[in-house]
């Protein structure tokens, strides 16, 4: 058994397809005719592009979305500009300076401390790898057109080769690479294929036609097993499969507990093709838009028109659920290069967020406007990242009144019902949620950072991962006085951190009174399950016992034992 990352959920049974990419060797030649290999660059981009656009038209929605992303790193000016300079200063030839350009902005992205930012560089090389092979005359790989079942392994399995998929003859994949944000997890996810990422030396371990059982959720692989553990992870997928049919019948009923207390079970969302899933999954609304990601993968911010098509949509096909729409949090972990924010030696506790919104507000009254403009469609409610203070939730409401006076003035229509709230992931915010009550419509409690600033913990760090656990007591008393000072102020309280899913902590949550619980689309029928079979009034009383436990090690025993 060999141990990776758990990319997407599911058992798959079958033969291996080893996938061993054609190494692109070319010599580094002096050349004369400039223009000619200016020429050749030209035409191997608008190859690149068509066939780009012909994978799109057998690609789902998502697919579409990062296939339209490499079409945009193929038209980047600075890309071209840059391969052009080089070759008129060099005189080298188009594929030698292609090569070098293409190095030198993967090791940008490579070298960036965001992890979203850094599985970017994987599309860079993925779209280099097409334009030299475009370069050089050779045939492409074409997964459309495989026989028969197989289980992908290769160094890594790029967008555009998720976009060609068949997903009746791609059983599940394997890499040597990777992780839970690269592009090649996040299509396996979307497409439901079971996929284990980050296995180290995968192509080196398996040989074509060997026979694998892989465990997307556990994030394991078997080769070669005999027939009697093959037989028991086929009884046990047909398990998994009987049990997502069933929960399939909770798709349109309520979250409701056994003796009568109803919650709301939202979905979190990184764009309007997410929330199309959150729908077809039964979530009742959407709990956190995070609209950093029509920021990303890209070299300027978007346009006003940009995000009210995006907010629009999602509006659109929320209908009457509400949808909780975060203004932008960029900074920490989410860079825009774009924007040439500063270095910082800390950047969880520096520039970001409400705080850039609020010095840069051209870009926040943007973002604004187009919400505003977008409320007409739907359930809209906005919420402001990263409050620490009453006077930004203040000021960041003084800037919305401006926006909509902006609006009247040109008889531009906005929805009079939008409720304003604020995430709750800086202590200080939990601490005086009480003050910070009486100037919102909601909380939602944001419990990755609050782990982290809580605890002083940086999730990233693994040296002191074992600290970053929200079983500690200091954590689940915010949680508590969050949700208490919320209701005593009337107004109601969701959480949209991944705590909100977590089945360990869901009966605890119930009990302190969340009103609204925000998680990943598949993550929300088996809360329902699970909420469904609690009784409030039992777990209220179990939450009132945890928080008089004194750490994070008991109160985790205790929940398993009582619950």
């Amino acid at each position: 058994m060999l141990k990776g990352i758990g990319a997407s959920p599911g058992i798959a049974i079958g033969k291996v397809l080893l996938l061993k990419k054609e190494e692109l060797n070319f010599q580094h030649m002096t050349i004369t005719d400039v223009e000619g290999e200016k020429k050749k660059l030209h035409k191997a981009l608008e190859i690149s592009k068509q066939q780009l656009e012909e994978i799109k038209k057998t690609s789902t929605e998502q697919q579409r979305s990062i296939l339209d992303a490499h079409v945009m790193i193929l038209e980047d000016p600075e890309l071209i500009s840059s391969v052009e300079g080089k070759i008129d200063s060099e005189k080298l030839n188009v594929e030698a300076v292609l090569d070098e350009v293409l190095k030198m902005f993967i090791a940008i992205f490579e070298g960036m401390d965001n992890e979203y930012m850094k599985e970017r560089a994987a599309d860079i090389r993925d779209v280099g790898q097409r334009l030299v092979m475009n370069l050089m005359g050779k045939e492409q790989l074409n997964l459309q057109e495989l026989k028969e079942p197989v289980i992908l392994a290769a160094h890594d399995i790029t967008p555009s080769d998720t976009a060609q998929m068949d997903r009746e003859m791609v059983l599940g994949f394997i890499t040597d690479i990777g992780g839970r944000t690269s592009h090649s997890a996040i299509m396996a996810r979307s497409m439901e294929i079971p996929a284990v990422v980050g296995l180290g030396n995968i192509t080196e371990e398996v040989k074509m036609g060997d026979t694998i059982i892989l465990d997307g959720k556990e994030g394991t692989i078997l080769i070669n097993p005999d027939s009697s553990v093959i037989e028991e992870y086929a009884k046990r997928r047909e398990e998994e499969e009987e049990v997502k049919r069933e929960l399939r019948k909770l798709v349109n009923s309520d979250t409701v507990s056994k003796d009568g207390v109803k919650v709301e079970l939202a979905s979190n969302i990184g764009n309007p093709k997410d929330a199309k899933k959150a729908h077809e999954n039964g979530a009742e609304g959407i709990g956190l838009y995070r609209t950093e990601f029509l920021y990303m993968d890209r070299s300027s911010l978007p346009t006003e028109e940009e995000q009210f098509k995006a907010y629009k949509e999602v509006l659109e096909i929320m209908g009457d659920r509400p949808v909780v729409i975060r203004t932008l949090d960029i900074g920490g972990d989410k860079e825009l290069p774009y924007l040439n924010l500063p270095k910082e030696m800390n950047p969880f506790l520096g520039y970001r967020a409400i705080r850039i919104c609020l010095d840069e507000k051209e870009i926040f009254k943007t973002q604004l406007r187009a919400l505003l403009r977008a409320s007409v469609y739907g359930n809209l409610k906005i919420m402001y990242p990263m409050i620490s203070s009453v006077e930004e939730v203040r000021q960041a409401n003084e800037i919305l009144e401006e926006v909509k006076q902006e609006l009247k003035a040109v008889n531009i229509n906005y929805s009079t019902e939008i409720e304003v709230g604020i995430m709750i992931e800086i202590p200080a915010a939990a601490v005086i949620s009480d003050i910070l009550a009486k100037e919102v419509d909601f909380f939602s409690i944001g419990t990755n950072d609050l782990i982290q600033y809580t605890t002083a913990v940086d999730r990233m760090n693994e040296k002191i991962s074992y600290l970053y656990n929200p079983f500690n007591p200091a954590v689940l008393r915010l949680i508590k006085t969050v949700i208490d000072n919320g209701h005593k102020a009337g107004i109601w309280v969701g959480m949209c951190g991944e705590v909100a899913g977590d089945q360990r902590l869901i009966p605890i949550l119930l009990g302190m009174g969340l009103d609204e619980f925000s998680m990943s689309a598949s993550s929300v029928l088996p809360a329902r399950k699970q909420i469904q079979g609690l009784c409030y009034e039992e777990m209220k009383g179990i939450a009132e016992k945890v928080l008089e436990i004194s750490t994070a090690k008991e109160i985790e025993e205790f929940v398993k034992l009582n619950i």
